[in-house]
């Protein structure tokens, strides 16, 4: 807060980007001569002197530090306000002082270098773009509230969950394919081995676990990792497959090994007893490591689409939501198809758009026509 003491420009003057308009004096400023009459003595005025001299720069700091008065145009402002960033921080390269676009940009990445060499939860302070302090709010003065501890699960995936959230940038791509002759076949199958007593049964996932696979194959950099100093990929000659199941614990995550070389039969049966295995809370840690890929099936519960977190250091995952009967132009006319919505999240950083669009689109054309398994 503070005064105007003075207006500079009358109504109707033209002015440039820079010009002074008006003198703004802060409030803080204004105690500079009081020492002076409050001095007694000789001897008594340097140590009053003293903390009047810190006092004008730090209320000329706080002026700074609101950007009331930097040299930028609207333009570099706004991009200052889209990123968070204290324009009095920035180091200005233009005329005249003048903070540049430019200047803005190479500010932003010098504090996402700094960011990025910081260990996991150590804030780096100073930039103009902390994060707040999560609010503390005592709920019980708006009514009865009963608090709960979170389950063993949910206090391991918490931690794992925001650090791949923060740390991935992610990009989900959207696709649905047809399903209704894989859900024909897949019925006929389930008929076959309830008549013959085999004991299994063929979930949808079973089929688009393949087709992940399938396009694990021809697109190998989905299944590959980071290197620890993000300088290479490692990538994996292997395709093993974290299929998410839900629990009364929570939610887990066992892994189905060498999807590629098996058959719809041997991984609905796999699948089976491990999805049986992690209900029961009876998983080992082995049956849930060296996964290369995951999928995130919501199909059996509801929802159209969502977009799943990369399960780090894995660099894709693919969303499964409920399919739906709609109307699908053949040429001639609309008929009623059942429809499977996909959702396919990847780290930007290995994977670009072009890719991400061409493997779930490989997968809803393996989908679409089971031949394409045999290919």
């Amino acid at each position: 807060a503070g005064v105007v003491k003075e207006i500079k420009i009358a109504t109707g003057d033209k002015v440039s980007t820079g010009s002074l308009v008006m003198v703004f004096e802060v409030a803080g400023a204004a105690p500079v001569a009081a020492p002076a009459a409050a001095a007694p003595t000789k001897a008594e005025a340097p140590k009053a002197a003293a903390p009047q001299a810190a006092a004008a720069p730090a209320a000329k700091a706080e002026f700074v530090e609101n950007n009331a008065y930097v040299h930028a145009t609207p333009v570099v402002r706004r991009l200052a306000r889209e990123f968070g960033v204290d324009l009095s921080k920035v180091a200005a390269t233009g005329p005249k002082s003048r903070i540049l676009k430019e200047d803005v940009q190479t500010y932003v990445k010098g504090i996402i270098k700094q960011v990025a060499g910081q260990p996991a939860g150590v804030a780096v302070a100073g930039n103009g773009m902390e994060v707040l302090a999560w609010p503390k709010v005592d709920f019980s003065k708006f009514g009865e509230i009963e608090e709960v501890a979170l389950t063993r699960i949910q206090k391991i995936s918490g931690p794992n969950l925001h650090r791949n959230w923060v740390k991935i940038p992610h990009v989900t791509q959207f696709d649905e394919t047809d399903i209704t002759d894989l859900e024909d076949f897949r019925k006929t199958e389930n008929a076959i081995a309830d008549k013959q007593k085999l004991g299994y049964k063929i979930s949808p996932l079973i089929f688009i676990m393949k087709a992940a696979a399938k396009a694990l194959e021809a697109y190998p950099k989905f299944c590959s990792s980071l290197s620890q100093d993000g300088q290479s990929l490692v990538m994996k000659k292997y395709i093993h497959i974290g299929v998410a199941v839900d629990t009364p614990n929570g939610l887990v995550v066992p892994v189905v090994r060498d999807v590629n070389k098996k058959g719809i039969r041997e991984l609905a049966l796999e699948l089976g007893e491990i999805s049986k295995k992690a209900r029961n809370g009876k998983l080992t840690s082995a049956d849930m490591q060296g996964g290369c890929f995951t999928i995130s099936s919501l199909g059996g519960i509801g929802g159209t689409q969502f977009t799943p977190i990369v399960n780090a250091p894995e660099v894709a995952i693919l969303g499964v939501s409920k399919s739906s009967i709609k109307p699908v132009w053949n040429g001639k006319e609309f008929e009623p198809r059942l429809m499977q919505p996909l959702a396919l999240s990847y780290d930007h950083r290995v994977i670009d758009g072009a890719d991400g669009a061409r493997f779930i689109t490989m997968m809803s054309g393996v989908l679409s026509d089971l031949r394409r398994l045999a290919l």
